[in-house]
């Protein structure tokens, strides 16, 4: 089709070696095009309008000169200037005529798109620029995209518009942040058959975790309807984590997903035409924000097109390129359609060897919580912005407080402490741009605007997993950054405790040799929030207002039994697939009767006990009849994680068993439950937390491949004291030489048995003595909180090469 056009290329025409030709939109989108629909990847067929199109239509114009006078001399902080400048810039291009041939060409090249699709296609128009998408800058969003352009007539005005709007004020300013000069970057247009994602659902994709830079996951974001209404913040979206490694060994699972709340659904407010009201948002259904907008086999289906790009793209770089891409579902023929793919610039670009560490160092009120993005702190005074027109009395270093951002807010966002929006999920404009600029954001508080006043002091923290919090204040905090590529090696395996899967991926680049402690507790209480019993015998929960609760949060599943396995499962997996092919050591349940008893229904089914802490827990609930069927749906959960996930990395071990016959019987209900010592390569570990299990370890060893010791109980019942009373807590100390005793027998005896042993309390963290003398034991492994990793990792490595040298 190329040589019958001077300036139309098809997409079949074009790669992504045509970028300064066809901008780097139209050069992706022809690459997949000729590439990957081979592959079974649908992308919709189209053409580009050239960039000699738009300079054959300014040279034609005469336009370059005014645009000069326009543009020469622009402050581009001077938001009433930029405001003034640009709009005199695109009434320039809106006003310059198009080349007859050109305009020829164009119809020319619709009627063949017409003739593949049918005379009622409808096409969306989207600019391209020619500096668009690079590695590190992507230029996203910088210009206009018109969708659903009926008619010769709608598509020429279109095409105008997209060509004048090169100069929106939020691309000049970009272009001037990134030192691109206005006039070298030209614009292409790209014309291709509309994707009704307005009767389905659509959103963006990205080939690695965007908040960490973690690359072996793809993240799909969605939503009903349209998908501006994603990227620009408007709706809080289903998100979906597919873990790449298992997806390519043949496990079809999702890893990991969130129920967005999606309350509005961008629709077409008419058929045809070109401006800014062919699109309108309506509220969605109750049932619509219930439920995901995405099946399983549908989410698998986009993660494997997205592995698929990232692949083909990484090989025509020759290095790997993570990939930021936008798909769309056709709610007429129900396909799924990739419709954009470009280098992502932000996490990529991260130097994952250097660790940046924010620490509050107080605290005060939380004013209001949302999604955290960044993981940083920033500290300002709040300005709450209602409307761009208000941009330009934001000052340098306020923290910016609006409902959602666009592109037009980039020149402000630029200069704030910290971002914080109403609505939005973690792949809105907003989140987007804050990690570009390094500064932190949460989006999705809800009523931000409404809750914060302008002038107040404010302290934004994202450093707490996937929900950040407002102080009220300004809450000192510390920073230090650490090259971890450049801390020693220990012989000592450091490994880390952790609970919460939402902190994984950023803490899997942490120095560390897996997991030591994943708490299964943890994951209950934040993930199901339901106690097993209760859904496994909803009828004996009889308070209304909990029996409802409980029916809330099992709505979508087809048994209430059904929701507890797969988020749990879906917890665990994603603390298993941070670390892969690292072992992870996922501890059972471990819940006090009293802390059961807060879950949700939990009080119906626990015991009121005068002291849980010496209770019903542990090793001896999994057996016994009030809680065996509740140990059998963790059961259930870890099964899935290692067979139908394919994250077989993962160890189970057991807390708190009392006695060597508790042992066998824990081993047999595992057995029971699917769950067979050295089947499919499973290791069972056990906690060495009570005095009996240093005292018969030979024993125990018979049962379990590992011991980890857990200090806090050992010290706990060597020194009869109760760790949760303040009145004693003075007497409690890992420290004691009674408790190193116990610790030396335990070590040593995993030794005499080939057993693996290690210890997971806080011991090691809080007092550089025990880990010295856990060293000279030499000990397996140390497990450690996040914080206190890269500290004890370079106390052991000094002590190990002391040892050494002492040694000759």
């Amino acid at each position: 089709m190329a040589e019958k056009f001077q300036y139309i290329r098809f997409f079949g025409d074009i790669g992504i070696g045509d970028v300064g030709t066809v901008g780097g939109k139209n050069a992706a989108l022809g690459e997949m095009y000729r590439a990957l629909t081979p592959q079974g990847i649908r992308v919709p067929n189209g053409f580009a309008i050239t960039a000699d199109a738009y300079r054959a239509m300014l040279e034609g114009a005469q336009a370059w000169e005014p645009l000069h006078a326009a543009l020469d001399g622009l402050s581009p902080n001077d938001m009433v200037d930029l405001r003034r400048r640009g709009a005199q810039a695109r009434a320039i291009i809106y006003g310059a005529q198009l080349p007859e041939v050109l305009k020829g060409e164009i119809l020319a090249a619709y009627q063949e798109l017409q003739h593949e699709y049918g005379q009622a296609l409808s096409v969306a128009v989207r600019s391209s620029a020619t500096a668009e998408d690079l590695p590190t800058a992507s230029f996203a969003g910088q210009q206009e995209t018109f969708l659903n352009v009926q008619g010769e007539a709608a598509l020429i005005d279109a095409c105008k518009r997209c060509f004048a709007s090169l100069f929106t004020d939020r691309a000049i300013h970009y272009r001037v942040d990134k030192g691109f000069d206005h006039f070298r970057v030209a614009l292409s247009i790209g014309v291709m058959k509309m994707v009704r994602s307005d009767l389905a659902a659509s959103g963006v994709m990205f080939s690695l975790d965007t908040e960490s830079g973690f690359r072996d996951v793809v993240l799909v974001s969605a939503a009903f309807g349209l998908g501006e209404n994603i990227v620009q913040g408007n709706v809080d979206p289903d998100d979906f984590y597919v873990f790449k490694p298992a997806l390519e060994r043949g496990f079809r699972q999702i890893l990991r997903r969130e129920l967005g709340s999606k309350k509005l659904k961008l629709i077409y407010a008419r058929d045809g035409g070109t401006n800014a009201n062919t699109t309108r948002n309506i509220d969605t259904t109750p049932e619509e924000r219930e439920r995901f907008c995405l099946s399983d086999a549908e989410v698998l289906r986009l993660a494997d097109y997205g592995v698929a790009i990232e692949r083909h793209f990484s090989a025509r770089a020759g290095r790997p390129v993570p990939m930021d891409m936008e798909w769309a579902k056709d709610g007429v023929d129900g396909e799924l359609y990739m419709v954009q793919a470009r280098p992502e610039t932000v996490a990529s670009q991260k130097l994952t060897h250097l660790i940046e560490e924010y620490q509050l160092k107080g605290s005060g009120p939380v004013r209001i919580t949302g999604r955290a993005i960044g993981n940083r702190i920033g500290i300002g005074s709040a300005h709450v912005i209602d409307s761009a027109e208000q941009m330009h009395e934001f000052k340098s270093g306020e923290v910016l407080v609006t409902d959602n951002t666009t592109p037009d807010w980039e020149p402000i966002m630029k200069r704030a402490a910290a971002v914080v929006t109403n609505r939005g999920g973690r792949t809105c404009h907003a989140a987007i741009v804050a990690r570009e600029l390094g500064i932190p954001a949460i989006v999705g508080t809800g009523n931000a605007t409404q809750l914060l006043r302008s002038g107040e002091p404010l302290t934004v923290a994202c450093t707490g997993g996937e929900t950040g919090q407002v102080y009220s204040g300004s809450i000192p905090f510390e920073t230090k950054q650490v090259d971890v590529s450049q801390l020693p090696a220990t012989r000592t395996k450091m490994m880390l405790i952790l609970g919460n899967p939402e902190i994984a991926f950023q803490s899997s680049f942490l120095p560390n040799d897996g997991v030591g402690l994943a708490r299964m507790e943890f994951i209950i209480t934040e993930y199901v929030k339901a106690h097993p019993m209760a859904l496994l015998f909803p009828e004996r929960v009889t308070d209304a207002q909990e029996r409802d609760a409980l029916s809330r949060l099992t709505r979508n599943y087809a048994q209430p039994v059904d929701f507890f396995v797969e988020r749990l499962s879906e917890g665990i997996a994603t603390i298993a697939a941070a670390f892969y092919p690292k072992p992870v050591i996922l501890r059972m349940s471990d819940f006090k009767s009293n802390e059961y008893a807060s879950l949700l229904g939990g009080r119906w089914f626990e015991p009121n006990e005068s002291n849980p802490m010496l209770g019903f827990r542990g090793a001896a609930r999994y057996s016994h009849p009030a809680y065996k069927q509740g140990f059998g749906l963790e059961c259930a959960a870890v099964r899935r994680v290692r067979e139908q996930m394919g994250l077989d990395n993962l160890t189970i071990m057991i807390p708190f068993c009392r006695r060597v016959q508790e042992a066998e019987q824990t081993i047999a209900t595992l057995r029971e439950f699917g769950l067979e010592r050295g089947l499919r390569g499973l290791e069972i570990y056990v906690m060495c937390e009570i005095p009996n299990n240093v005292l018969l370890i030979d024993a125990f060893a018979r049962q379990f491949d590992g011991f980890s010791i857990g200090s806090n109980d050992l010290t706990q019942l060597t020194l009869g004291v109760d760790r949760d009373s303040e009145l004693v807590a003075f007497d409690f100390d890992e420290r004691d030489e009674g408790v190193k005793q116990l610790l030396k027998m335990a070590v040593e005896g995993c030794q005499r048995n080939g057993r693996h042993s290690g210890i997971c309390g806080q011991a090691p963290s809080d007092y550089p003595e025990i880990a010295e003398f856990l060293v000279r034991l030499q000990i397996d492994s140390i497990s450690l909180n996040p914080d206190s990793v890269v500290a004890t990792v370079q106390r052991v490595a000094a002590l190990e090469q002391a040892i050494a040298a002492a040694r000759g």
